[in-house]
């Protein structure tokens, strides 16, 4: 068979984007799948989106602070008296001495007119409110932003961590099936050499294919993990070769109780203060909807009964505008911003109440969540040696089938508990830091 070197180059290149890929999947750590979360994650993009549109409504609050500059052209054409009268004496050609002049009947008459004009605000009690509004409505949706990104952080370390946890599931079946095949391999020799029954060795077969299909559960709940994971982190990044494999450290790291300082630091907690503070400012706003306001403005006009020779005028003023009933709607305005702002008040009371309980509840899942770690830790050995010893006695003849297999079971499901035990342990961890707030600062300096 013969190749061409274009193939053959073809194939290299494949070859080493392959063999490069392989290494960025094994390189894959929890930071990586962090960091293209807070990137890749609809929640905290469309967030991202909404702080954009906090931003634009700052400039839109900010420009009631401007003059309003309007450009006009039209083109009309009449007979009606009143009107065209002010047409002709618009564009200076009104002729009362002529023989002709009748005001009563006048000729089609045709106008063009351009206008520039400017309006300012000279003083209006509400639009310093309203950019303060808006600005506290920018820092609520950073907040909000805060906040997802600090649930989708810890989401992500849990998918994590879930995944390891179930490729260790998937470690603890596989030698579950070798120590049993490892068991019947002894319970067949035993056989052959006359010193075992028929039944030991269908017993170890049933037991056997039990863990095999056990096995076959958790690999699957190992692909379930990866789909999870990728879930959590917004795009198809992670695969079932892309992550270490799961690592037992000796102790899990410590970490400090929540407090009422890490509680007040809350995004939450952040967010319904402001919005208790935005609604004041709400209802101080519907309070100076009384006040009058006071505009001044100035135009410039052009007529003429063609495109030529346009006749020139101004007109500038003040004006000052008062509303004095507007059908009892201003103080339903009033009314209903003074319950809001109440409403806000009471939001931010239970917020708090609710922050406290989820930092009290993350601290006692994770006390427990060690706690079961440094019982499993030990289990584990004795469970070893149990197995060890018993499966000596059995070669041996002092031990039954059944001694054999009840320690082959309490291993396996001990060191279940244990890997869960462990791994809980550590999501456990990032769930407080997680109440305490303090997961999506870590990463927002960088993102």
């Amino acid at each position: 068979m013969f190749y061409s070197s274009t193939g053959i180059r073809y194939a290299a290149v494949l070859m080493l984007l392959t063999v490069a890929l392989s290494c960025h999947a094994a390189a894959l750590s929890l930071d990586d799948c962090i960091r293209t979360a807070l990137r890749c994650n609809p929640d905290a993009r469309a967030d991202g989106y909404r702080v954009e549109a906090a931003a634009a409504v700052i400039s839109q609050a900010r420009s009631a602070f401007y003059p309003r500059a309007l450009l006009s052209a039209g083109f009309s054409r009449t007979d009606n008296p009143p009107q065209a009268f002010m047409m002709s004496l618009n564009q200076r050609d009104l002729r009362m001495a002529d023989p002709a002049f009748n005001p009563n009947e006048p000729d089609d008459t045709d106008n063009v007119h351009l206008s520039a004009s400017a309006r300012y605000r000279l003083f209006d009690g509400r639009r310093r409110i309203g950019l303060d509004i808006a600005a506290m409505g920018k820092t609520v949706a950073h907040e909000k932003l805060t906040s997802t990104c600090n649930e989708l952080v810890y989401q992500v370390t849990r998918g994590y961590y879930s995944l390891l946890q179930s490729r260790a599931f998937v470690d603890v079946r596989r030698e579950s099936v070798l120590s049993l095949e490892e068991s019947l391999r002894v319970s067949r020799e035993r056989l052959d050499a006359g010193s075992a029954v028929k039944t030991d060795v269908l017993n170890i077969e049933v037991e056997l294919a039990q863990a095999r299909e056990d096995l076959i559960r958790a690999e699957n709940g190992a692909r379930l993990a990866v789909a999870a994971l990728n879930t959590a982190i917004g795009s198809n990044v992670v695969s079932d070769a892309a992550l270490p494999q799961p690592e037992r450290k000796q102790n899990s790291p410590d970490c400090r109780p929540p407090d009422e300082i890490s509680i007040e630091l809350r995004p939450e907690l952040r967010a319904a203060r402001i919005r208790s503070e935005i609604g004041e400012r709400a209802y101080k706003k519907a309070l100076r909807d009384y006040l009058p306001a006071l505009s001044a403005f100035a135009s410039l006009d052009w007529n003429s009964d063609k495109l030529a020779d346009f006749e020139e005028s101004y007109m500038f003023g003040v004006m000052l505008e008062w509303e004095l009933f507007t059908g009892w709607r201003r103080p339903a305005v009033v009314h209903q911003a003074r319950a809001e702002w109440r409403a806000a008040i009471e939001e931010e009371r239970k917020t708090r109440n609710e922050l406290a309980l989820d930092a009290r509840r993350a601290e006692l899942g994770w006390r427990e969540a060690r706690e079961r770690l440094s019982v499993t830790a030990k289990s584990v050995e004795s469970a070893n040696e149990a197995l060890r010893v018993t499966r000596d006695r059995y070669e041996e003849g002092a031990a039954d089938i059944t001694e054999l297999l009840v320690s082959e079971t309490r291993l396996t499901a001990i060191r279940t508990r244990d890997v869960a035990a462990y791994y809980d342990c550590l999501i456990a961890r990032s769930n407080l830091e997680r109440a305490m707030g303090l997961l999506a600062p870590r990463y927002d300096s960088e993102e």
